[in-house]
Order: C-alpha cells, then structure tokens, then sequence
C-alpha cells in the first residue's frame, strides 16, 4: 500500500498540471488554448508577435500565450507598477516566473511588484485589457494604457516625476 502523503502529493501535481496547463506559442503561429485565460499564478508566460490593426494602422505588436494584446501604462516605472483598485481589474497584469519571448528582439524581464512577479518588456510592465480577446486591440490610448510593440523604446528604473508629463509615445500610438 503507498503512503497517504505520496498520493496526496501526487494528486495535488496533477491538478496543479491540470490548471496551469501547458502552452507552447510561436512567432507566426497560435498558442495552443486560446480560449483559457492565464492564470495569475502561472510559472511562465510566452509573449510573442502578431500583426494586428491599431488606430487603424497594421502593425506588429505582442500579445501573450493566448493572443491578446498586451499593453504598457505610461505613468508606470521600470521598477514600480501604478495600477490598482478597478483600473487593475480592467488591465490586468500579465505575470509569471519565466517568461518566455518568440519573434521578439526585446528583453523580457520580471519585477516583483504589487501584483506578484509582473513580466515587462524593455522595462514596461505588461498588461492585458478585459475588453480585449484575441485579434482584437479596443484599450489603444485608453487611460493612459498603449499597445506594446517589438519596437517599444527601453525604459530605466527612474520614476516619473510629478509635476511633469511623461514623455509621449512615438508616433502617437505607444511604440
């Protein structure tokens, strides 16, 4: 007969497989499970490259394991994530331990922040927009949150300073 604690190890492995499930993404291609959200607690999260239409202009831009469009808040830092309460109900933040990057010249990195380990691409921390799905961008200039794209500019961990505005996107559009 096994030992109770090694089933129960076992059986708390396979949920925990069974909820975080596997994703493998590529730079031209689909994720596999689109249609189950990431969850908040997972170890890894792909950010990868899709064209897309934004303010009506096809450009490339990243999007997360499951191909929607992830985005960046202007006031935000480097080191220090400024969305809270319901504006983080509505951008959630894309999080994990590992992330993983596909057709993307850019580094990813992870700040642990209010929101647990956020991933952040050339020191903008990553969000997704409830409104969105997957090739679909609605959240573009909305409340200071832009569309990230590979060629997004890097950011140091300076904060922004009060009083002053930041600097505006390039082109107008957030990359």
């Amino acid at each position: 007969m096994r030992h109770p604690k090694i089933i129960i190890a076992g059986l708390g492995v396979a949920i925990a497989a069974a909820v975080g499930g596997v994703t493998v993404a590529s730079a031209g291609g689909s994720a596999a499970g689109d249609a189950t959200p990431a969850s908040p607690a997972a170890t890894g999260a792909t950010v990868r490259t899709v064209p897309a239409e934004v303010a009506g202009q096809r450009e490339s831009i990243l999007v997360d394991a499951h191909g929607r469009p992830l985005y960046y808040y202007r006031p935000d830092t480097a080191t220090r994530s400024l969305v809270g309460g319901g504006l983080a109900a509505s951008w959630p933040p894309l999080t994990g331990a590992s992330p993983v990057a596909a057709g993307t010249s850019g580094r990813l990195s992870v700040v642990s922040d209010t929101h647990g380990r956020q991933v952040a691409y050339n020191g903008h921390l990553l969000y997704t927009f409830t409104g969105d799905h997957p090739g679909q961008v609605s959240g573009q200039g909305v409340s200071d949150f832009f569309v990230a794209t590979p060629g997004l500019a890097t950011i140091s961990g300076t904060a922004h300073q009060p009083g002053t505005a930041p600097a505006a996107p390039p082109g107008g559009y957030g990359y």
